[in-house]
């Protein structure tokens, strides 16, 4: 299992410019009011320490003040920067759309030992343990993370959300469409209170 995931990841983030959507669109992540007036795109990878950061912090404050009170839309995006990263994404969407998020705060909370686990093997296993935790089967792991072609779609949507969106670095975001870098609360908030006053 862990050499055809090793050679499906790698030759996806080796033939980016190859890499095609071959089982229709990825879906969006989101979470809050669907016309809320104000819209936040996160783009952010697994194995980001500064997302992870967010996510601990700036997120939940977000998700409390302005998400679940129907203020704000968030969209998640994940952004590949290695195939760890790549790797994590596919176990977070196969716990599917009701427990992603769910999944992400695992993954981003338990960083610091997944991905420092050692060689991909380890990385691997920690990565499974925590879909486990998450109530996955070890079946559906195996065909989540055996899926070539999920991961060549799922590399070709980030390339076409990054190259439209200019995303160069995580987390980074886009408020109502502006762009915006990494940010502490405060900042965060204040341009949020700016938006709804429009």
């Amino acid at each position: 299992m862990l050499r055809t995931l090793f050679t499906a990841a790698t030759a996806v983030l080796l033939s980016l410019s190859m890499a095609t959507a071959q089982d229709g669109k990825i879906l969006d992540m989101v979470q809050g009011d669907a016309n809320a007036k104000v819209e936040i795109i996160e783009y952010a990878s697994f194995t980001c320490p500064h997302c992870a950061t967010f996510h601990a912090g700036p997120y939940k404050d977000l998700k409390a003040d302005y998400i679940d009170t129907g203020k704000v839309k968030f969209v998640f995006r994940e952004v590949y920067f290695d195939r760890y990263g790549l790797w994590s994404s596919m176990i977070a969407r196969c716990a599917g759309p009701d427990r992603f998020f769910g999944m992400t705060d695992l993954i981003f909370k338990e960083q610091s030992l997944w991905s420092r686990a050692g060689d991909p093997a380890a990385i691997v296993a920690e990565l499974r343990k925590l879909g486990l935790k998450g109530g996955m089967s070890d079946e559906t792991l195996d065909a989540c993370l055996e899926d070539a072609d999920n991961a060549q779609a799922l590399v070709a949507w980030y390339q076409e959300n990054a190259e439209r969106d200019n995303v160069r670095s995580t987390p980074s975001f886009l408020i109502n469409g502006e762009p915006y870098a990494n940010m502490n609360y405060a900042e965060m908030s204040a341009i949020i209170e700016e938006k709804l006053a429009e």
